[in-house]
């Protein structure tokens, strides 16, 4: 009978210990639902409300007209006064203006482009600190590593009068080469490259591979999920940027000599702002937000197919040895 009440005491306790964690589990479950719910909503509204006719759209309210809102009423309306060439103002003239298109083609050659130079310049800068020895090493990493105290804020007027006087401004080059260089960038490789065993690099010297080589045959493919992390990230930054290209890229190319040519150097964030300062938008939000719906949904697709490779990234970049 003792041994019985034992054992009956043991399956209580085991069958407490997992009903509080099934209880447990709801919990969690049930906050992370309602918390995606919370994050997702305002996106699926920005969905539907893009999709809305504009002049419906004034008499449109989320909780009494949301439910009644049918495919039937769909329309892309929205998304061609974006994309037009031509609008159609308050005094009921037709003005012509840049289409978002061609603010997309310069978003993707700036983004590109930049993340190219920040990846070179961030796998060649971590190798050489991470692996290669040279005088004043220590020094000078400490160095960039103190600029990060910087902000960034602080160095924009200072890159601007450098953009204008190497006559940059209005041109691809003012909005590549301010990214080319990353410090964190630099400092997050860096700390993936000396996680790799230094018997390699040895290794790879007594069989007389050059530094080159070990980093391209040996450093690159071990740190791809990094590397992978920060072609990521910066391609978002370029993306996302606002302020600089404000500056440098808020009109036409400069072609020579102060000869201006009609091709706009504007991006997408610069062009959604200038949107919804426009005569187009006055008073029609469902044009402004298929507008945000623009911009948002390629850099929102594209983190969802890579989110993997960030997962990766600091994954390992937390393990040491």
């Amino acid at each position: 009978m003792a041994e019985h009440a034992m054992y009956f005491a043991d399956e209580s306790a085991r069958r407490r210990y997992i009903a509080i964690n099934i209880v447990k589990k709801v919990f969690l479950y049930l906050f992370i639902t309602i918390f995606a719910l919370f994050m997702l909503t305002p996106f699926l509204f920005m969905i539907f409300a893009s999709l809305v006719d504009a002049t419906a759209f004034e008499q449109f309210t989320l909780f009494a007209d949301f439910s009644k809102l049918g495919f039937e009423n769909w329309t892309f309306s929205n998304y061609q006064a974006i994309f037009a060439k031509t609008y159609i103002n308050n005094l009921g003239k037709e003005v012509a203006r840049s289409s978002f298109a061609q603010y997309f083609l310069n978003t993707i050659i700036v983004a590109v482009s930049s993340t190219a130079v920040t990846v070179v310049t961030a796998v060649l800068a971590a190798f050489a600190f991470a692996r290669l020895e040279f005088k004043g090493k220590n020094l000078l990493f400490a160095l960039l590593l103190a600029t990060m105290m910087i902000p960034g804020e602080m160095m924009v007027i200072t890159n601007y009068q450098t953009t204008i006087q190497l006559d940059w401004k209005f041109t691809f080059s003012a909005l590549i080469f301010v990214h080319g260089v990353s410090v964190f960038y630099i400092y997050y490789l860096r700390q993936t490259f000396q996680q790799i065993p230094n018997e390699l690099y040895l290794a790879a010297k007594v069989d007389g591979v050059t530094d080159i080589g070990y980093l391209f045959k040996v450093m690159i493919p071990i740190a791809m999920p990094t590397i992978m992390t920060i072609l990521i990230l910066s391609l978002m930054g370029a993306w996302n940027s606002f302020i600089w290209p404000n500056l440098v890229a808020n009109g036409n190319w400069l072609q020579g000599k102060g000869v201006k040519t009609n091709y706009d150097m504007r991006l997408v964030s610069n062009g959604l702002m200038s949107l919804f300062s426009s005569d187009i938008a006055k008073g029609q939000d469902a044009i402004k937000i298929a507008g945000s719906m623009v911009v948002t949904a390629p850099l929102f697709v594209f983190f969802i197919v890579f989110r993997k490779y960030i997962m990766r990234g600091v994954s390992r970049s937390g393990i040491k040895g």
